[in-house]
């Protein structure tokens, strides 16, 4: 692969270390040295989300990877890491159990809405509800 085909993806690594504002920077100095190379660079970044802060660029997600591995690195004190681990746990165990409430709060909502229309379709042929035409 030449030089020439590898430079776009190496300046999009280097603009996405840097950050948003790089990205906004190249694209006001691209207006300033050429109109379209600003604009080419404003479709992109609205194209690939990079304008509006979406997670989709490499670079923050290799930040935040990494701010998720040194959650779990040891601080060096032990009473601190042994703190830090019991509340993670504690904190994960809540979670499971607000996901598993918010399941069954679906589940008894879903069911309210079905045995609803049971009654609804229940009554309406109790009723004697709209008389349906068969074709012979």
């Amino acid at each position: 692969m030449s030089a020439v085909a590898t430079w776009p993806s190496a300046a999009e690594n280097w603009l996405d270390q840097r950050g948003k504002g790089a990205w906004i920077a190249a694209m006001v100095l691209g207006f300033i040295l050429f109109w379209p190379v600003g604009l080419a660079l404003l479709a992109y970044m609205i194209w690939s989300k990079r304008m509006f802060g979406t997670c989709s660029h490499r670079g923050h997600w290799q930040h935040r990877g990494r701010h998720a591995a040194n959650a779990f690195r040891s601080s060096g004190n032990s009473a601190f890491d042994a703190y830090k681990a019991e509340t993670l746990r504690r904190l994960e165990e809540e979670q499971e159990a607000f996901r598993s409430f918010l399941d069954r709060l679906r589940e008894a909502k879903d069911k309210a809405e079905f045995d609803q229309f049971m009654a609804d379709r229940a009554r309406a042929t109790r009723d004697g509800g709209p008389e349906e035409t068969s074709q012979a």
